[in-house]
């Protein structure tokens, strides 16, 4: 089953490809918030590809009334140290109208329940330091940060140097 009604005004389901357009639209909300919209290079061909060819990442679209509120964007990671598998989530977004109504929450918890029923160790994300809402949100559902580890990233030219 790929659509789960949680209450009488949210709905949950696993995004399909025709859904390729909404998804790259939360990212463009996502990113609009973050304030880093200039540096989505993201195309609905690439998502398309990655997401429901390649199946590299899961995407869960919430509605709300029926109409699109929210997504999550997660995939499995591995920890050696526990033997198990973990769920990263990329991207948690719920746009700025649809907000104060538990959707985060209820997208979180969700999440959280798949990690449970794939018998993953672990649910992990990142979020930017200035975000304070979301990092209050974060904590009242019980998450910690990870404050001895940084975050270490290459891509563009980096990873092309690093690569070849």
């Amino acid at each position: 089953m790929n659509t789960f009604q949680i209450n009488e005004a949210i709905l949950l389901r696993f995004a399909e490809e025709k859904d390729v357009p909404l998804v790259l639209e939360f990212i463009r909300g996502l990113a609009e918030y973050e304030r880093l919209l200039d540096r989505v290079t993201a195309t609905a061909d690439g998502l398309r590809q990655y997401l429901f060819v390649e199946k590299k990442a899961e995407t869960i679209i919430c509605e709300y009334g029926g109409k699109p509120a929210g997504f999550a964007l997660f995939f499995h990671n591995f920890s050696t140290f526990m033997g198990r598998p973990g769920i990263y989530i990329e991207d948690l977004f719920v746009k700025p109208e649809f907000r104060g109504k538990g959707l985060g929450k209820t997208l979180l918890r969700f999440i959280a329940r798949i990690a449970w029923d794939r018998d993953c160790g672990r649910l992990e994300w990142a979020c930017l330091n200035w975000n304070e809402p979301s990092i209050a949100f974060y904590k009242s559902q019980g998450a910690q940060p990870l404050s001895e580890w940084t975050s270490y990233r290459v891509s563009g030219e980096g990873l092309e140097r690093l690569a070849l």
